[in-house]
């Protein structure tokens, strides 16, 4: 079992930044794809970024990408959502996830699921 717990989240204006964090339990963690997803109201969740164990491969949304970045500390059990130039659009709960496989960019595929963190994006 894994337990993630996001934190990180808030208002910030349009143009502004925030950094998502994840702490995860056991010391198993270094051996998962980390990944970050999101779900406006309304909508299904949807894939943002995702990151392999050892943190050499990354892959990223198409709407995020070149705005967002996604890192590791294995050390910290401890996965990170850089996002910089927000938009309204990315206005959405961020939720974390594990997964035990390879990598993957399907909501289906992940394993384990923090309670997620608000960002509201202002105009």
């Amino acid at each position: 079992q894994v337990q993630l717990v996001e934190s990180g989240g808030g208002l910030v204006q349009a143009g502004g930044s925030l950094r998502l964090s994840c702490v995860g339990s056991g010391r198993i963690f270094s051996s998962y794809v980390m990944g970050w997803f999101r779900q406006a109201p309304g909508k299904e969740r949807e894939f943002v970024a995702a990151i392999t164990w050892s943190g050499k491969t990354t892959g990223y949304a198409d709407s995020v990408k070149g705005r967002f970045t996604i890192s590791r500390d294995n050390a910290k059990n401890t996965v990170y959502l850089q996002m910089d130039n927000l938009k309204p659009e990315d206005t959405a709960v961020y939720y974390c996830a594990a997964r035990r496989d390879g990598y993957s960019d399907y909501v289906g595929a992940y394993d384990f699921w923090g309670q997620g963190t608000q960002v509201t994006v202002s105009s």
